[in-house]
């Protein structure tokens, strides 16, 4: 394992993680947040597997499954548009409808702000959340992130227009 928290761990993506990637990436309940429109294909997440083994640096992401005290993995968490100059990432994280509230979100978290902070030497890493995930915004927050501002109208949803909402943590010292 990578990291370890409590009941929450972070590894690597394995091979063997293609089916729940499949499971995840499909799920069209949380397309909206990612500008997905489309389905992935298996074929597509073996490619994307087989190139995640290279470095943060090179391809400026990093994708980590979050697993719970079962090594079952439970949610994925990621670094995006990073940023080594400016010392930045942005954060994403999902995690399975089955495994929520669960405190692995936090958990993983928690441990990838660590890792940002200590390890990559990142100044701040920051995250875009809908305007209507209440239950996101309380993790971010929780995790010591500030609210910086508000893109209106910044998705379209099947139910219309939604707000999303900036945040941003840096760290001090």
């Amino acid at each position: 394992m990578f990291l370890t928290l409590d009941n929450t761990c972070l590894r690597a993506l394995e091979p063997a993680d293609l089916d729940f990637l499949y499971t995840l990436e499909n799920d069209m309940g949380v397309w909206h947040v990612g500008n997905t429109l489309t389905p992935y294909s298996r074929f597509v997440l073996e490619q994307y597997l087989e190139n995640a083994t290279q470095d943060i640096y090179t391809v400026k992401q990093l994708r980590l499954v979050i697993c719970n005290q079962n090594q079952e993995a439970v949610g994925a968490i990621d670094l995006f548009d990073f940023d080594p100059l400016h010392r930045r990432a942005g954060i994403g994280i999902v995690v399975a409808a089955n495994h929520r509230k669960n405190g692995h979100a936090a958990d993983a978290l928690s441990m990838l702000t660590h890792y940002c902070r200590h390890t990559l030497q990142l100044h701040q890493v920051y995250c875009s959340v809908t305007a209507t995930n209440q239950p996101s915004i309380n993790l971010f927050s929780k995790a010591g992130f500030k609210r910086v501002g508000t893109r209106k109208e910044w998705l379209k949803t099947p139910e219309g227009w939604e707000d999303v909402i900036e945040m941003q943590h840096i760290f001090s010292g």
